[in-house]
């Protein structure tokens, strides 16, 4: 299990192939965000009980904090099962809820069968130009270690333990 990651002008690419069927491997995904996402990425100033992806396009992708308050950092724009979940990064360059959708960029998660029990993950996180002055930054930050690439792997490390 390896992921690669590509950084264009304005957009990180990276993937993985999990050992999975394609449908487990949505459902993992998409059902155990809480669990892929890392509890240390947060900015709502208290610690992380949940992250919540609602799948169905419309959803939000929330953090709710163990004071009970929401912080809804992305939409669900597309929900695909099996077969990709599309969803905006609402997160401005400075690490801030970002309320102009002009200056929000989208991650796409694409889930391509490589056999019956094999699937390759594809995420792009795109139009990061969107978000302005700074962007340049965020594009190093999700395409570094510990942005995508730490969150295919955590997820690959998920369908691994689950086997």
């Amino acid at each position: 299990m390896s992921t690669h990651t590509q950084t264009t002008a304005t957009s990180v690419r990276t993937a993985i192939v999990v050992e999975a069927p394609i449908e487990r491997a949505f459902r993992v995904f998409t059902e155990d965000f809480d669990r892929v996402k890392p509890r240390e990425h947060n900015i709502l100033g208290v610690e992380i009980a949940e992250t919540v992806l609602e799948p169905r396009a419309g959803g939000r992708v929330y953090d709710r904090g163990v004071d009970g308050n929401e912080c809804q950092w992305a939409r669900v724009l597309v929900f695909e099962p099996p077969n990709r979940v599309v969803f905006s990064w609402d997160i401005s360059p400075q690490w801030q809820i970002e309320s102009d959708l002009e200056r929000t960029s989208e991650v796409e998660v694409r889930f391509i069968a490589e056999s019956a029990e094999r699937t390759r993950v594809e995420l792009e996180h795109r139009h990061l130009d969107r978000h302005g002055e700074g962007w340049e930054s965020a594009r190093g930050a999700v395409g570094g270690d510990g942005g995508w690439p730490l969150y295919l792997q955590r997820f690959g490390g998920l369908i691994a333990d689950d086997a």
